[in-house]
């Protein structure tokens, strides 16, 4: 298997909390994110950065975002019409493609383990990232 392969527009957030922030780079509905401690700008997750907070998702993109704009994130407890294909009853987890989201069986050696939730159907991921600190 290899990562989802999210259309960005039918990514939408059917409940849950959300947040407006901005931009730290160039972000895809359906990615995976990282509020940066220092600029304080929405950034693209990474399960193999060597930025350490990197390797924690706290939010998915509801919209596509250039360099300093606007960006729209759904926050842990939301429910997320993930705009992919999944699997009803499969933990998906923070990849090592910037921002990607896979399943279980592409998490490789090297990789922190970021679980970001449950897919609650074939298209709606259940959002609720749990980061044991713990690499493969």
């Amino acid at each position: 298997m290899a990562d989802l392969t999210v259309t960005a527009a039918n990514v939408l957030a059917s409940s849950g909390p959300k947040e407006q922030g901005v931009a730290g780079e160039a972000i895809s509905a359906g990615k995976a994110l990282y509020k940066s401690s220092t600029s304080k700008k929405w950034m693209l997750a990474d399960s193999n950065s060597g930025v350490a907070e990197a390797r924690r998702s706290t939010a998915i993109a509801l919209n596509n975002a250039a360099l300093n704009q606007p960006v729209v994130v759904a926050l842990p407890g939301s429910d997320i019409a993930i705009g992919a294909a999944l699997t009803a009853g499969t933990d998906y987890y923070l990849s090592d493609t910037p921002g990607g989201i896979c399943p279980r069986a592409d998490v490789g050696s090297g990789e922190s383990v970021c679980l970001l939730g449950l897919a609650k159907s074939t298209s709606v991921l259940a959002f609720n990232p749990q980061f044991p600190n713990v690499q493969l």
